[in-house]
């Protein structure tokens, strides 16, 4: 079944195109990318390392480099093109209609703010309107759906003090507090053991299917792929190779370096 046809296109991309010029020569990092993402889906960029897929989702969520890179194509989303729009333009999207989460929270969160002030903190930007108390009441009521207990104690706590998989549900978070359509988790569940990649997973599609939020999820573990998504992108040095429904991808790989990524999946996670 076609999960795409009672939804509405939220982002288009197309022939996106990004080299990196600081080079003795220009490096191609992505080329003639295309994806069309609906409202509700969840869809699955994969591959090894240095295939493009992270440098594409960084391109939708507007973090690319300014300078030192050459970029061409059109990622479309809401009538604007957020290749080309200005930087003013595209600020009103990002973090609030554009989240992404990365794959090490240690990294991504400040040491040196509490929980709470990180989480709110796209509230800060987008939402001026509410209070210091009603921003403060949608941080522990966010920290509590993504599945944190005692989130009124977690608010006044700092990231130190918090587990890997904690920080990353504070991530999940501080990228939902705005209710975004698209959310984008860039190896989310990397840095995690097996038991909570699989916890993260799950919160995941809580996620998409209370919210009907359309998510990204890039991973080079195909068997997380294989759990959370409905369409799969693989990407091999910069190029989507081969693109279908998951079911169809797991079962049926017509690509040759799809067939080689699947081969090295633990036999256990294809249920054989």
């Amino acid at each position: 079944m076609d999960m795409r046809t009672d939804n509405p296109v939220i982002l288009s991309v197309s022939d996106l195109h990004i080299e990196f010029l600081d080079h003795e020569r220009p490096e191609v990092a992505v080329e003639d990318f295309d994806l069309e993402l609906s409202r509700g889906e969840i869809v699955g960029l994969v591959g090894e390392s240095g295939s493009g897929k992270s440098m594409s989702a960084l391109a939708i969520a507007g973090l690319l480099p300014r300078h030192d890179l050459y970029k061409s194509g059109r990622i479309m989303f809401d009538n604007t093109d957020l290749l080309t729009c200005s930087r003013q333009k595209l600020r009103t999207y990002q973090g609030d209609e554009i989240s992404i989460i990365f794959q090490e929270p240690m990294t991504s969160l400040n040491p040196v703010k509490k929980i709470g002030w990180q989480t709110q903190e796209s509230l800060k930007i987008h939402h001026p309107e509410l209070s210091a108390q009603e921003r403060k009441n949608k941080a522990i009521d966010m920290l509590g759906q993504v599945g944190l207990r005692e989130p009124e104690k977690l608010y006044n706590m700092y990231p130190h003090e918090l587990s890997g998989g904690m920080r990353q549900r504070v991530m999940i978070a501080s990228a939902m507090i705005g209710d975004p359509s698209i959310l984008i988790a860039d190896e989310p569940t990397t840095a995690l053991d097996v038991t909570v990649q699989a916890q993260i997973v799950e919160l995941l599609r809580k996620i998409n299917r209370e919210k009907g939020t359309a998510i990204i999820f890039i991973s080079h573990d195909l068997s997380l792929v294989r759990q959370l998504c409905e369409r799969v992108l693989v990407m091999k040095k910069g190029k989507v190779v081969e693109t279908g429904y998951a079911s169809e991808i797991f079962t049926r790989p017509i690509h040759p370096y799809t067939r080689r990524l699947i081969a090295a999946i633990p036999r256990v996670d294809l249920g054989r």
